[in-house]
């Protein structure tokens, strides 16, 4: 599978929250070191915390250096967070997940 943008998009918007006072504290779910900065941003400067939840074990260790806390998040934990399979909406359609997503 193939991204555009996403970690720039992520890191827009977590600069733009945090600047607006949009939130308390912020969770970024990734190990992508590109995301080093906008958190730095947020958490040294704009003085918000920001934890991350890695999808590794080891996190990248510029973003552990950055982050305000940091927890591994395993498979199983995305796992029991996402919808069923299927959802029956009301007049007996169906909502499928597609196949390709974990």
């Amino acid at each position: 599978m193939e991204e555009k943008g996403s970690d720039v998009n992520l890191a827009s918007h977590l600069l733009l929250d945090a600047f607006q006072e949009n939130f308390e504290a912020a969770a970024v779910l990734s190990n992508d070191s590109d995301l080093v900065e906008p958190i730095r941003i947020a958490t040294q400067i704009l003085k918000k915390p920001v934890g991350l939840l890695s999808p590794v074990p080891n996190a990248t260790a510029g973003l552990r250096g950055v982050s305000s806390f940091v927890r591994h998040i395993r498979e199983s934990d995305l796992r029991a967070a996402q919808f069923p399979d299927e959802i029956a909406l009301h007049g007996g359609s169906v909502l499928s997940r597609p196949t390709l997503w974990a």
